[in-house]
């Protein structure tokens, strides 16, 4: 079984912060947006990749899609630099209870492969879990991230392809994606793959029932994915 973790409210929570300002500082220098942040009240980030988050604020902002689109590779680029210049050294303490304790347990499981499925950009996402230091359970080369796609339908696809053998890519129905938000569970379904929601960011377990299987915390995470059977 393939495991897709997401990371920002399922793995981490409150490690945002100078993710937000790596992202915002990429829009001043390449668009010229002066207060990226005036239109965070309009921008709801939770389950959107980077670059999603990225045109919501530049189409607010009166930038063209067209501006947008050529600009993208820059704004990813800065992004990275930025963020690897201001995270915080030690990210331990963003670690969401009960998370140490699955991955050690999932690492020592034969039958289970464990990988990112985040709308970070890939470089962001490893500094973010190397600095919180749960980096090395997320095999390099592995996994899908917000620098693939701007859609996050689009990553359970490539992180099965990635994952296969001889050009096979892993099966939907060995996938399982694990997630905080509705757009988790919305993009597992959008490639035939089920989703297990964790309660743990910010969507209780009843607006998160249109996953296969819910749990309140990270706790419950191990009974929720052996609940789904093989």
């Amino acid at each position: 079984m393939l495991l897709l973790f997401d990371i920002d409210g399922t793995l981490l929570a409150g490690a945002t912060k100078a993710h937000r300002a790596a992202l915002h500082a990429a829009l001043r220098e390449v668009h010229g947006v002066e207060d990226p942040e005036a239109f965070r009240p309009s921008v709801h980030p939770a389950g959107r990749t980077d670059g999603e988050i990225a045109r919501m604020i530049l189409l607010l902002a009166g930038v063209s899609a067209e501006q947008i689109d050529d600009g993208s590779d820059a704004v990813r680029e800065v992004c990275c630099r930025e963020y690897a210049r201001r995270c915080p050294y030690d990210l331990s303490h963003t670690v969401i209870p009960g998370i140490p304790e699955l991955l050690v347990s999932l690492f020592y499981d034969d039958d289970v492969r464990v990988a990112l499925l985040t709308g970070n950009f890939e470089p962001i996402a490893r500094i973010k879990l190397a600095r919180a230091g749960i980096g090395k359970y997320f095999p390099v080369g592995q996994g899908a991230f917000g620098s693939d796609a701007e859609d996050r339908a689009e990553l359970p696809a490539i992180a099965r392809r990635r994952a296969g053998q001889d050009d096979v890519p892993q099966p939907p129905g060995e996938t399982v994606v694990i997630g905080d938000t509705p757009l988790d569970i919305v993009c597992a379904h959008a490639d035939g793959v089920r989703c297990v929601a964790v309660a743990t960011g910010p969507f209780g377990v009843e607006e998160l029932q249109e996953a296969d299987a819910v749990a309140a915390d990270a706790g419950g995470l191990m009974e929720a994915i052996r609940a789904l059977g093989p």
